[in-house]
């Protein structure tokens, strides 16, 4: 939470406002009509929750009447001694009799039951005594004798049962839902079973109870029996399935809320009857908030165009108030930089303006200190160069003479006229202090002097080998960069090194079109490496001050410190060490050609490139 607090504390200015405007309008809106709507929607659920349980009840009450007037109609057939009569024969003498028995039974079916007042009857079944009656409605297929177990042999105890299409290969055309209606015939007289009476049902009468139920809002509305399976549905796909969620239902009638399923519904159950049969009532909530959810989008649309339109003016108004103060942080940033060339030119009389007024003011008088400090610290520069080419030369010219005077009392010659020839060379390349830049050449060849005297010291302790890979007469170098690190190099590895090897290698890198090129002098040795933790300490000397120390790491800092001042943080010395293996010592410089060496006419060393 501080964290973020910090964050929001150290955001633009117009970022602040544009927070605040949400903070304080857009989010307390939203969250209120997103309470308003939750709670709306929920009330309608509640509602539904509490009157559909109702609803069903009553259906359910109608649909237990229907059935119980259907559970009677077997009670008709004894209305008839004709019929009874019939079906209490045992055999017949020949086939006249027979159909004779079945055109008055099937007839009495068919006035009865077909004809009679109740309309979803679709058919009317007996099977008795290896004879089969029958009268339906529409044509069918699937229920003849020899499908049919025989009457006499069907012992129902009394009981009625109600047998689902799918329990039976009956069917008639359109294929029309229906129940069927399993009754035995009994002879009260003489206590004897007479057969077995079916009685097929249209299922459209609980489709009419039920109808004005499914057209509010898209719902499924199914009947079942106790154990789930189902007798009407609304998609007639289903019936006759097992509904294996029944499980999870309550056991008292009201409304439940599903939500495991990919869409939530809300279903309600209700049962009645002494069949506790279960009639079912299932929507989506989505359905039922149809009607509350155009609302919402359209409300949602209206608060989308206002919030847009409001916040484009909090736009407008931030930036008028925050433009000039971002044109000043930029034009800061510019001058943090070291870009002192900015202007802010507002003319305001606002407290803007005047801090605008003392920005400009400021910028000048930092551009005159700097310039003064940057004078004063490169004439600093220059002098420790001085004090550095005093201090070393005399060391230098002392071990040198010496050696001279050595070969002198030994008669070598040839030796004493050579060493004397290359410190003369050295000696005039050392207090030229006129030429600031050199060829690379000159750099190279005072370089190779300094070496060659070492080797004549050392005799064959010492091996060097300079590799040019660019023409060293066409570019131009900072005066005295690569002696101090020769000469450091030597200094630290010949006392642990019997053979020293030291390798210069001159080479060029980088493209012109896409960044400057330099150039490269690596200086490789092997001698005994600089420690991890040498190493580390003389690196952050290379990138902090580098001429702020005074110890024996003095030329390379110092070598470091004068081309930063020249050219830029992004040259200078990169040091590589491995102990036991040896250093490497890259010097980076850009590349400049001998023509630029006219650009340097105040011979302060510094060439634009």
């Amino acid at each position: 939470m501080i964290f973020k607090w910090k964050r929001f504390k150290n955001s633009g200015l117009m970022t602040k406002l544009i927070i605040t405007y949400t903070l304080i309008t857009v989010i307390p809106i939203s969250l209120l009509g997103y309470v308003a709507y939750t709670q709306y929607t929920r009330s309608i659920e509640e509602q539904v929750g509490e009157y559909i349980p109702k609803v069903l009840d009553q259906a359910n009450e109608r649909i237990a009447d229907q059935l119980s007037e259907i559970r009677q109609l077997p009670d008709l057939l004894y209305n008839s001694n004709q019929v009874i009569e019939v079906l209490r024969k045992d055999t017949y003498q020949n086939n006249s009799s027979l159909l004779h028995d079945k055109f008055s039974v099937n007839s009495y079916l068919m006035n009865t039951y077909i004809n009679g007042g109740n309309s979803d009857i679709l058919g009317v079944f007996i099977l008795s005594k290896n004879r089969f009656f029958e009268s339906s409605k529409d044509s069918y297929t699937g229920f003849e004798k020899k499908t049919l177990p025989l009457g006499q042999d069907l012992d129902l105890k009394g009981k009625q049962e109600i047998i689902f299409p799918s329990q039976t290969t009956l069917k008639f055309k359109n294929n029309r839902p229906y129940i069927l209606l399993m009754s035995q015939i009994i002879d009260t007289e003489n206590r004897m079973n007479l057969g077995t009476m079916f009685i097929a049902v249209d299922l459209k009468f609980i489709k009419n109870i039920v109808e004005n139920l499914e057209t509010v809002n898209k719902a499924d509305i199914w009947l079942m029996d106790k154990g789930g399976k189902i007798i009407y549905h609304t998609k007639p796909q289903y019936i006759g399935r097992m509904n294996k969620d029944l499980v999870e239902y309550p056991q008292i009638n009201g409304s439940f809320r599903t939500t495991s399923e990919k869409e939530s519904k809300l279903i309600s159950i209700s049962r009645s009857g002494p069949d506790q049969w279960i009639l079912a009532h299932s929507v989506l909530l989505k359905n039922l908030t149809e009607r509350t959810d155009l609302v919402r989008n359209a409300t949602i649309a209206v608060f989308i165009v206002v919030v847009l339109i409001s916040l484009l003016f909090s736009l407008f108004l931030a930036w008028s108030v925050s433009r000039p103060i971002h044109r000043l942080s930029n034009l800061m940033k510019k001058v943090e930089k070291g870009n002192f060339n900015v202007d802010l030119p507002i003319e305001s009389r606002d407290e803007v303006g005047i801090l605008a007024k003392s920005f400009n003011s400021m910028v000048l008088e930092i551009k005159d200190l700097i310039k003064q400090n940057y004078q004063i610290k490169l004439q600093q520069k220059e002098a420790e160069l001085y004090a550095l080419q005093s201090q070393i030369n005399p060391h230098f010219m002392y071990n040198t003479l010496e050696t001279i005077g050595m070969a002198v009392e030994e008669d070598e010659d040839d030796t004493v006229v050579e060493m004397v020839s290359l410190l003369g060379r050295m000696l005039r390349y050392s207090i030229s202090n006129k030429e600031k830049m050199v060829t690379i050449e000159q750099e190279i060849q005072q370089t190779r002097d300094y070496l060659t005297i070492q080797k004549i010291r050392f005799e064959d302790r010492i091996e060097f080998s300079i590799h040019e890979v660019i023409d060293i007469k066409e570019y131009i170098t900072p005066k005295f960069i690569l002696q101090p690190i020769v000469e450091n190099a030597i200094k630290h590895g010949l006392d642990h090194q019997e053979d020293f090897k030291i390798e210069i290698f001159i080479t060029a890198s980088g493209d012109s079109l896409i960044e400057k090129q330099k150039v490269h002098f690596k200086i490789r040795d092997n001698g005994p490496g600089i420690p991890e933790d040498i190493l580390s300490e003389l690196n952050q000397y290379l990138q902090s001050d580098p001429m702020g120390k005074r110890d024996s790491k003095f030329g390379l800092i110092n070598v470091h410190g004068r081309l930063i001042m020249m050219f830029g943080n992004q040259y200078g010395l990169q040091v590589k060490s491995e102990i036991h293996k040896g250093t490497e010592v890259t010097i980076s410089i850009p590349l400049m050609k001998t023509e630029m060496l006219a650009v340097d006419m105040d011979g302060d060393g510094e060439i634009e490139n």
